[in-house]
């Protein structure tokens, strides 16, 4: 197969773009290129029903592991059942549809160059397309400046059923440490749950054991006992400040990059799902021939445009980072978890109105005015990082 678009990396920013482009241009042929040996679970990317476009969540809650009508939150002073929708998808749900529609993975493909033309493997294998995007992950860029989201989570077969009905996405109610610390529950089945301790910290150092222990006992302090089946752990960059037209300027020519490496993801939560099928949705929709050079101002001006609705999204990390001291981070989130339900809905979907950010930032001030003054410049945060 001489491939039309080569992808460097089958995870989810890739795997998304090649089920919407072979669905929008079934002519075009589609290689994802991943170092791999091949699927394993890896990873489970989650999300809010409304977090996804009508067409989006028709097209991934087949492929879902779990769905869930609802979902909750839990805080010292304040606890929540919420009505939006949830579900769960993995690696490997992914990677089986991408298959099905006759996108090809090639595994074990260590990159060793990419350009705009093509990709060089470490055996000197050189694979050429009219069309190249590098979904390689996250890497360190002086124009973004970054907390850290870390977590390990463990699944467990309990050996009795669990009662928990709903995902628990933050409880915020567990002793706090390295910054805001909750405990994330996904019920897969009566006997079957993910927990995940989960960290919003100022270092990306993880202790996978200690964070791994800090889950079984809280499975222990639930009165869960069982087998651990699975593990998985994840260091997401937590957006400070970000100069979008900056990074842009750097990758004016070479591979389009997407997903984490090129900054799409959610600001305050790091979730990639939504952002990921947006950006799908612009690879799929280009007019004409889809080459590198067409496909980069596309996605360029997507992700100004991106950048700019974000820009509240990061000053609200400035206050949780920068504004609040670590131990006193979840009150940020107690807050938060009041606000009128379509507001957190439209906050998680990236989507806030003006009256929405005034209703966050008004009231009883979450932290002291003048700290949340310094908070505002998000340039000298660029500085310090770069």
């Amino acid at each position: 197969m001489t491939p039309d678009l080569v992808v460097a990396g089958a995870g989810l920013a890739g795997g998304l773009i090649a089920l919407a482009v072979r669905a929008a241009r079934p002519d075009l042929q589609v290689l994802l290129l991943d170092r791999a040996a091949g699927p394993v679970d890896r990873h489970t990317w989650s999300c809010h029903d409304t977090d996804l476009s009508p067409d989006w969540l028709a097209r991934l809650r087949p492929l879902r592991r779990a769905s869930w009508s609802d979902q909750q939150v839990r805080f010292p002073k304040h606890a929540r059942r919420m009505r939006a929708g949830y579900g769960s998808l993995e690696d490997t749900a992914l990677l089986a549809a991408v298959q099905a529609a006759v996108a090809q993975v090639r595994w074990n493909s260590d990159i060793a160059a990419l350009d705009a033309k093509g990709a060089t493997l470490a055996d000197g294998t050189r694979i050429e397309a009219a069309c190249v995007i590098d979904a390689r992950g996250a890497e360190p860029s002086r124009h973004l400046a970054v907390g850290f989201q870390k977590f390990v989570g463990i699944e467990i077969e309990t050996d009795a059923p669990h009662g928990v009905t709903r995902p628990l996405i933050m409880d915020g109610t567990v002793t706090q440490q390295d910054g805001y610390r909750f405990i994330y529950l996904l019920p897969f089945s009566p006997t079957r749950i993910l927990i995940e301790d989960t960290r919003y910290s100022d270092g990306g150092d993880l202790d996978d054991e200690a964070l791994a222990q800090a889950s079984h006992d809280y499975a222990r302090d639930k009165g869960w006992t069982g087998t651990e089946m699975r593990r998985e752990r994840g260091i997401l960059p937590i957006a400070l400040a970000h100069d979008a037209q900056g990074f842009w300027d750097d990758h004016a020519s070479g591979a389009v990059p997407v997903g984490l490496r090129a900054g799409f993801f959610h600001p305050v939560t790091g979730y990639s799902l939504p952002y990921a099928a947006r950006v799908a949705d612009v690879v799929a929709a280009l007019p004409g021939p889809l080459t590198t050079d067409r496909l980069r101002p596309a996605l360029r001006d997507f992700a100004l445009d991106r950048a700019r609705q974000d820009r509240f999204l990061r000053l609200l990390n400035r206050m949780l980072f920068r504004g609040c001291a670590p131990e006193r981070r979840y009150t940020l989130l107690q807050r938060f978890y009041r606000m009128p339900e379509g507001l957190i809905e439209r906050f998680y979907a990236s989507t806030l109105t003006n009256a929405d950010r005034l209703r966050i930032v008004t009231g009883k001030p979450p932290i002291p005015l003048r700290t949340a003054f310094r908070c505002l410049p998000e340039r000298p945060l660029l500085k310090e990082f770069a």
